[in-house]
């Protein structure tokens, strides 16, 4: 049966209409994003063969171009359209960032780092640059690769903070694997990190670590 011949409060438009989008399932979302489904497969028929298919909702967004385009109903056009709704999220959590006090949200940082790490296939270390009062400057990755205490520079996070006329700091990388538990690694690379900045009144008021499902917090840990 055709989505146009459901009732009207089963539909996935119409009921993201009435009672808001957090109300539909992933396959509903994802067929409203769809538009059509494929012969003898609705909307959101072909959604539910996709998640199927992918793993889920995460694994289907983060796929490349070639995984993505393999499947029976997607393409190119589908692949750029969907591209251009993340990099839209992803702008929207900067933006929200931007305007105010970036420390006031700890759940919108978490969820901007994650947006910016969490799909990467490898170690990626950033820095949140903050003004006196811990006001959003710049976002920037600086290093990648295997994250040890020989390929993080102090020096660097340093000249980039006095570049932009930092006054705090917000230390931030992924772990590929999955697991955000910090290892001893992470905790040298922190201490390594803090005490260099503190050398030009520069605070270290937290670092993240983005994992698959968690994104764990070396501040509410008591790490700093």
């Amino acid at each position: 049966m055709a989505i146009r011949d459901w009732p009207e409060g089963e539909r996935p438009r119409e009921k993201l209409m009435s009672l808001g989008p957090a109300a539909l399932s992933d396959a509903e979302l994802l067929a409203i994003f769809l538009r059509v489904g494929v012969k003898g497969r609705s909307a959101v028929d072909l959604a539910r063969d996709l998640l199927s298919s992918f793993g889920g909702l995460r694994p289907l967004l983060e796929a490349d171009r070639a995984r993505f385009c393999a499947e029976h109903g997607l393409g190119d056009a589908s692949f750029v359209q969907l591209q251009a709704v993340l990099e839209m999220s992803r702008r929207h959590l900067a933006s929200q960032l931007t305007r105010g006090d970036a420390l006031t949200s700890p759940s919108l940082v978490r969820a901007f780092l994650a947006s910016k790490l969490r799909h990467l296939g490898h170690e990626e270390f950033a820095v949140m640059f903050l003004d006196s009062q811990h006001r959003v400057i710049h976002f920037e990755s600086l290093f990648r690769g295997t994250l040890d205490s020989a390929s993080v520079y102090p020096r660097e996070v340093a000249r980039r903070a006095l570049a932009l006329g930092a006054g705090a700091t917000i230390l931030a990388h992924n772990h590929p694997s999955g697991v955000a538990e910090p290892s001893d690694a992470d905790r040298r690379i922190t201490q390594r990190l803090k005490a260099a900045l503190e050398l030009f009144e520069i605070r270290v008021l937290d670092h993240f670590v983005v994992g698959d499902g968690e994104v764990v917090s070396f501040a509410e840990r008591g790490w700093l």
